[in-house]
């Protein structure tokens, strides 16, 4: 039996643009995709924190280094430039790969600026 588990995330991405036109997806600074280890085009869930919304779409390279967060396609009317949104990606893992799996978290600045990478988040507290 498998589960989906939450393999990475960045964590409080601004949006820096829409891009109604283009042909779809979610693009994103290189240097930010490779730190989660998200896939050019791998499935990613994006949570905008800001309105609520919440889509499906994949990812693609954004210039490395750029700090672009680019919503583009029919999801770009979910989000508009400096919503904080979370991306995610999961993966499907078998029962014995539990215990030792940890996910990539990665936590970024309202630049896109990385401030550091877990692999756990705290219990919450009540």
């Amino acid at each position: 039996m498998q589960s989906t588990m939450l393999k990475c995330k960045l964590h409080r991405a601004r949006v820096t643009q829409v891009e109604l036109e283009y042909e779809g997806s979610c693009a994103i600074d290189s240097r930010l995709l490779e730190s989660a280890g998200i896939h050019e085009y791998e499935q990613i869930h994006i949570y905008n924190v800001t309105n609520g919304e919440r889509f499906v779409t994949y990812a693609i390279r954004a210039e490395e280094g750029s700090g672009t967060v680019s919503v583009n396609g029919g999801a770009a009317r979910r989000a508009a430039p400096g919503d904080i949104i979370v991306i995610c990606a999961y993966t499907a893992l078998e029962q014995q790969e539990l215990m030792n799996f940890r996910p990539t978290l990665v936590y970024l600045d309202k630049n896109n600026r990385i401030t550091h990478i877990k692999n756990s988040i705290p219990i919450q507290a009540a």
